[in-house]
């Protein structure tokens, strides 16, 4: 008897930021973890807004998409994916889900969801921002999926957009952890160290972790931010203008924080308000 194989294998996130694109195989069970933009690969064909991709296999063609058989809506064959875990909304780990078949099952938190929803109306015209018909199943910390042979464990982790999760996947051949993107200088750092104490009590047999910021870099936390916020509005007179991710609701509230201790007005764009969600 052949014995069953546990496989992983990469189909993006690999010396590159982002782009994750993870398949484990375990015997007869196909799960995909993450499916992601490859900011790198798409920059170099286009420039949104002015050029942005038109059909899903022009993408494909490109080597944006890997050719994958029976996972793309485009493909006429049977799916040949059980099921797709999202560990969060950012774009470079969940934007080409708008190319997968819908019925593929794709499981992610409940506030990646709403994330994902909203990106899809606030961007209705962009290709590859479709989660329409998507057959959404949420969890929450605690809250084990079993597909196949595999059960997978899901465990909340702080990152700069709420919802994102870490996995620990239960194999034939033991546990496998994924990361996802994590950090431990942020709002919810507990979060973080929760994560890391369970993955290390499953004793895995192999870490898939990301490795931005890896190396010894100064990254600030978010109240030395805010701090400094404070300092440079509270030395200014007039308009402060700034820029960050819509999605990153802990520099949202930093922001607003400071503008109510300086009596000022905050200001922000509709996208904004619109994607954000309480944690």
């Amino acid at each position: 008897m052949v014995k069953s194989e546990t496989t992983l294998t990469f189909y993006g996130g690999v010396n590159e930021i982002g782009g994750n694109k993870i398949l484990l195989k375990d015997g007869d069970t196909v799960v995909f973890f993450d499916f992601g933009m490859s900011f790198a690969l798409r920059k170099q064909y286009y420039s949104p807004p002015f050029l942005s991709p038109k059909s899903e296999k022009s993408l494909q063609e490109l080597g944006i998409l890997p050719k994958l058989e029976g996972v793309y809506r485009f493909d006429n064959k049977p799916p040949a994916v059980d099921a797709i875990f999202i560990s969060h909304g950012h774009m470079d780990h969940s934007a080409y889900l708008s190319f997968v078949k819908r019925e593929i099952p794709v499981y992610c938190g409940e506030t990646t969801k709403i994330i994902l929803q909203a990106f899809g109306e606030i961007r209705r015209a962009d290709l590859e921002f479709n989660v329409e018909g998507i057959n959404f199943h949420t969890f929450r910390t605690g809250s084990a999926a079993k597909v196949g042979g595999l059960e997978i464990e899901p465990v909340h982790v702080d990152h700069s957009v709420p919802g994102a999760y870490g996995f620990i996947i239960h194999t034939s051949k033991g546990a496998v952890v994924y990361t996802g993107d994590f950090r431990d200088h942020g709002a919810k750092d507990e979060m973080t160290q929760e994560f890391v104490e369970r993955a290390k009590a499953a004793e895995p047999v192999a870490v898939v972790c990301e490795a931005t910021n890896m190396t010894n870099v100064h990254v600030s936390s978010e109240k030395e931010v805010e701090a400094k916020l404070h300092h440079v509005v509270s030395q200014t007179e007039g308009l402060v203008l700034a820029e960050f991710a819509y999605t990153d609701v802990d520099r949202l509230n930093s922001f607003y924080r400071t503008s109510l201790k300086n009596n000022r007005c905050l200001a922000v764009s509709p996208k904004a308000p619109h994607s954000k969600t309480q944690r």
